[in-house]
């Protein structure tokens, strides 16, 4: 694209923006790729997949993983559908909050913000302390290094640090770790997939793939272990917000970010079933696989099947992606912040909407993030299960906040005015599917897990939901009611002191 249409388009932009009620302050250098990148990145299928590999063994094994990632993969893929053409008509870096009070009121805006921001800052969490966890099984296996919680902590510390650093540098070096992230994903899988085709002498067969159902849950119904082995598929299957949160650092946005959320979800859904596919053939013992003294599954199947030299390049491969993958919830994340603040719902918005006049980052936001998610994984160095939970407060925060705007959408079709992407007369169904299939799946999040409950098994995403709903409504009533403020459409006058260049 030549240099003066770039700018065309980015003025177009931005006359948008001003027409939803902001004054541009945060720079367009992303394009159309990168809006893909970003939320393809997030999803990563090489973090996900990977880190929840071995809740797959567990509930409902191989049978469940397969045909549960096709499954939920379509039904995301209408999600997604749903949600970009929201994403046309109102593309801020507030994203699901601001569409939620546009089309249903401040209140709808306000607990949608919540569970947005709270499932944001859960994934940042989740995706480092998951690459720090594969950094110490690659410790273990390189320097004999035990991975304690103490030693997983403290990588995890310095993945956050890093992951700061390289999002104060800019949106353009976001972007452009984004793109390299895309074809590394790609290229990851490509090379795990064919070094475990081609070099281990035994595989399974066809029908233990996609047709061997494990149940180490203590539940006795299937479909019940069945219904919960979905998770592995759902959680992997989130952040594809993130164009939307970018929209205001994306030229085209009303079209890039719309088609970024689609894309990244139908290349994701396509990978991550290659991934699985090659990773459950090359299984050589499942239960030695299932009990790994290295606590990451997928990196005993890459010792037993290629020993440990092998074991360590791929492990490296996947570490890698998983840090791209942080590094953009980090991005996702920040500008969720900044833009909640810009419109007085955080505590000390003030400070945290604050842009750098330098590289055009809300770099406080930046640290806002970062630290919040380092505050949320510290109990995982005295229980086991917290990471669990951390891993609750993402998907039972961020998916319900996917469908609000989508029901509102529908709820009030009349006040809606579509962007230039948009489903036409399949709106309207599509979205009723993706709202149902967002409160089922929110349902199946809250359910245990496994059996009998204790505090070591017990499913914590009721509780970051209620916890989260109750922090939200608390802070409601001491000061949201009087500082959340959303301009009217069309209308600057009332974000204008709010926005702050220091």
């Amino acid at each position: 694209m030549s240099r003066r249409r770039h700018a065309a388009r980015g003025s177009d932009d931005d006359a948008l923006l001003r027409d939803l009620g902001y004054e541009p302050v945060l720079v367009r250098r992303m394009g159309s790729f990168g809006s893909f990148a970003i939320s393809f990145s997030v999803i990563s299928v090489l973090s996900g997949c990977m880190t929840l590999y071995g809740f797959g063994l567990s509930t409902g094994g191989p049978a469940v993983m397969l045909w549960g990632w096709l499954g939920v993969g379509l039904m995301v893929l209408l999600v997604g559908l749903a949600l970009a053409e929201v994403t046309s008509a109102y593309p801020t870096s507030g994203a699901l909050y601001y569409m939620a009070d546009q089309l249903g009121g401040r209140r709808w805006g306000w607990y949608t913000g919540w569970l947005n921001l709270l499932g944001l800052l859960g994934a940042i969490a989740g995706i480092d302390y998951g690459a720090a966890t594969f950094l110490g099984a690659f410790l273990r296996l390189q320097w004999g290094i035990e991975p304690t919680a103490g030693t997983v902590m403290v990588i995890y510390l310095c993945i956050l640090i890093l992951h700061a650093a390289l999002n104060l540098l800019g949106v353009r070096v976001v972007s452009l770790l984004n793109s390299v992230s895309v074809w590394w994903h790609l290229f990851g899988v490509a090379a795990i997939v064919g070094v475990l085709a081609l070099i281990p002498a035994h595989h399974q067969d066809a029908s233990f793939v996609f047709g061997h159902f494990a149940n180490s849950t203590g539940w006795a119904s299937p479909l019940y272990v069945t219904a919960i082995g979905l998770l592995l598929a759902q959680y992997t299957f989130s952040g594809y917000d993130a164009s939307a949160h970018l929209s205001e650092e994306t030229t085209g946005a009303a079209v890039s970010a719309a088609r970024g959320i689609v894309r990244s979800i139908w290349v994701s859904w396509i990978a991550g079933f290659v991934l699985l596919t090659g990773l459950t053939f090359a299984i050589q013992d499942y239960v030695s696989t299932q009990e790994t003294p290295t606590g990451v599954p997928p990196a005993q199947i890459f010792l037993d099947a290629l020993g440990t030299g092998g074991a360590k390049i791929l492990l490296l491969v996947v570490i890698l992606a998983q840090l791209f993958c942080g590094n953009a919830e980090v991005a996702a994340a920040s500008r969720m912040a900044f833009a909640f603040s810009r419109d007085g719902a955080l505590p000390g918005s003030a400070l945290w909407r604050r842009v750098s006049p330098r590289t055009g980052t809300p770099s406080r936001a930046v640290w806002l993030s970062v630290g919040v998610a380092a505050v949320l994984a510290l109990p995982s160095l005295y229980s086991a299960t917290a990471y669990g939970a951390v891993t609750a407060i993402n998907v039972i925060g961020i998916t319900p906040a996917y469908a609000i705007p989508v029901y509102l959408r529908l709820r009030h079709h009349r006040r809606f005015r579509p962007g230039p992407w948009h489903l036409g007369r399949w709106g309207r169904v599509v979205g009723w599917i993706a709202v149902g299939w967002v409160a089922l799946v929110t349902v199946l999040f809250c359910l245990p897990q496994s059996r009998p409950i204790a505090p070591t098994t017990f499913n914590y995403a009721p509780v970051a939901l209620a916890v989260a709903l109750a922090l939200a409504w608390l802070w409601w009533r001491i000061a949201g009611r009087r500082s959340y403020d959303i301009p009217v459409r069309g209308d600057q006058t009332s974000t204008a002191l709010a926005q702050e260049i220091v």
